[in-house]
Protein backbone atom coordinates (compact mmCIF):
# COMPACT_ATOMS: atom_id res chain seq x y z
CA UNK A 1 0.00 0.00 0.00
CA UNK A 2 1.41 2.94 -0.81
CA UNK A 3 0.61 6.74 0.91
CA UNK A 4 -1.43 7.70 -2.28
CA UNK A 5 -3.50 4.20 -1.74
CA UNK A 6 -5.98 6.34 -0.19
CA UNK A 7 -7.54 9.28 -2.00
CA UNK A 8 -7.19 12.17 0.45
CA UNK A 9 -11.07 13.33 -0.93
CA UNK A 10 -12.63 9.70 -0.09
CA UNK A 11 -15.27 9.77 2.15
CA UNK A 12 -15.50 8.31 5.21
CA UNK A 13 -18.46 5.87 4.14
CA UNK A 14 -16.37 4.35 1.72
CA UNK A 15 -13.00 4.15 3.65
CA UNK A 16 -12.54 1.14 6.06
CA UNK A 17 -10.76 1.34 9.66
CA UNK A 18 -8.38 -1.00 8.50
CA UNK A 19 -7.38 1.20 5.51
CA UNK A 20 -6.89 4.50 7.69
CA UNK A 21 -4.90 1.86 10.20
CA UNK A 22 -2.43 0.66 7.19
CA UNK A 23 -2.23 4.06 5.80
CA UNK A 24 -0.72 5.29 9.59
CA UNK A 25 0.94 2.31 9.96
CA UNK A 26 2.79 2.58 6.21
CA UNK A 27 4.10 6.04 7.67
CA UNK A 28 5.51 5.22 11.04
CA UNK A 29 7.13 2.22 9.16
CA UNK A 30 8.54 4.62 6.10
CA UNK A 31 10.02 6.61 8.90
CA UNK A 32 11.31 3.88 10.95
CA UNK A 33 9.35 5.24 13.94
CA UNK A 34 8.30 1.66 15.37
CA UNK A 35 11.02 2.37 18.23
CA UNK A 36 9.04 5.86 19.50
CA UNK A 37 5.73 4.35 18.91
CA UNK A 38 5.10 2.78 22.40
CA UNK A 39 1.64 2.93 23.94
CA UNK A 40 3.42 6.01 26.29
CA UNK A 41 5.00 7.72 23.62
CA UNK A 42 1.50 7.65 21.64
CA UNK A 43 -1.27 8.37 24.51
CA UNK A 44 1.46 11.67 25.12
CA UNK A 45 1.55 12.62 21.51
CA UNK A 46 -2.39 12.29 21.38
CA UNK A 47 -3.25 14.57 24.32
CA UNK A 48 -0.68 17.21 23.07
CA UNK A 49 -2.82 17.23 19.55
CA UNK A 50 -6.13 17.23 21.69
CA UNK A 51 -4.26 20.91 23.39
CA UNK A 52 -3.77 21.71 19.26
CA UNK A 53 -7.51 21.26 18.92
CA UNK A 54 -8.58 22.60 21.84
CA UNK A 55 -6.52 26.05 21.13
CA UNK A 56 -9.11 26.78 18.06
CA UNK A 57 -11.83 27.06 20.24
CA UNK A 58 -10.27 28.85 23.25
CA UNK A 59 -11.85 31.91 24.85
CA UNK A 60 -14.61 31.76 21.98
CA UNK A 61 -18.40 31.84 23.36
CA UNK A 62 -20.59 28.52 22.36
CA UNK A 63 -21.82 31.14 19.45
CA UNK A 64 -18.71 31.42 18.40
CA UNK A 65 -17.54 28.17 18.53
CA UNK A 66 -20.43 27.22 16.31
CA UNK A 67 -19.52 29.54 13.91
CA UNK A 68 -16.02 28.06 13.09
CA UNK A 69 -17.37 25.41 10.93
CA UNK A 70 -18.65 28.31 8.34
CA UNK A 71 -15.12 29.86 8.03
CA UNK A 72 -13.30 27.81 5.60
CA UNK A 73 -9.78 28.40 7.11
CA UNK A 74 -10.77 27.88 10.56
CA UNK A 75 -12.62 24.71 9.52
CA UNK A 76 -9.36 23.11 7.87
CA UNK A 77 -7.04 24.01 10.82
CA UNK A 78 -9.81 22.17 13.05
CA UNK A 79 -9.68 19.30 10.73
CA UNK A 80 -5.78 19.37 10.39
CA UNK A 81 -5.83 19.07 14.13
CA UNK A 82 -8.66 16.18 13.98
CA UNK A 83 -6.87 13.76 11.72
CA UNK A 84 -3.61 14.42 13.94
CA UNK A 85 -6.06 13.15 16.84
CA UNK A 86 -7.09 10.28 14.83
CA UNK A 87 -3.77 9.75 13.55
CA UNK A 88 -2.75 8.82 16.98
CA UNK A 89 -5.71 6.92 18.20
CA UNK A 90 -5.20 4.55 15.52
CA UNK A 91 -1.47 4.72 15.95
CA UNK A 92 -2.14 3.45 19.40
CA UNK A 93 -4.71 0.59 17.97
CA UNK A 94 -1.92 -0.52 16.16
CA UNK A 95 1.31 -0.41 18.68
CA UNK A 96 -1.28 -2.18 20.87
CA UNK A 97 -3.32 -4.35 18.88
CA UNK A 98 -6.91 -3.33 19.37
CA UNK A 99 -9.77 -4.06 17.53
CA UNK A 100 -11.40 -0.05 17.52
CA UNK A 101 -14.76 -1.20 15.47
CA UNK A 102 -15.41 -3.88 18.20
CA UNK A 103 -14.24 -2.08 20.78
CA UNK A 104 -16.61 0.80 20.33
CA UNK A 105 -19.87 -0.90 19.83
CA UNK A 106 -19.31 -2.72 23.12
CA UNK A 107 -18.15 0.57 24.81
CA UNK A 108 -21.17 2.20 23.48
CA UNK A 109 -23.41 -0.82 24.61
CA UNK A 110 -22.09 -0.01 28.72
CA UNK A 111 -22.41 3.98 27.56
CA UNK A 112 -26.31 2.84 26.60
CA UNK A 113 -26.26 1.00 30.06
CA UNK A 114 -24.88 3.61 31.95
CA UNK A 115 -26.58 6.88 30.37
CA UNK A 116 -30.07 5.98 29.38
CA UNK A 117 -32.18 8.52 26.74
CA UNK A 118 -34.63 10.13 28.65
Amino acid sequence: MTSSSIDPSSRDASTSVQALRDLVEQFVAERHWHSFHNPKNLAMSLGIETGELMEHFQWLTLEEAADVQHDAAKKHDVGEELADCLAYVLAIANAMQIDLSSTLAKKMIRNAEKYPPP
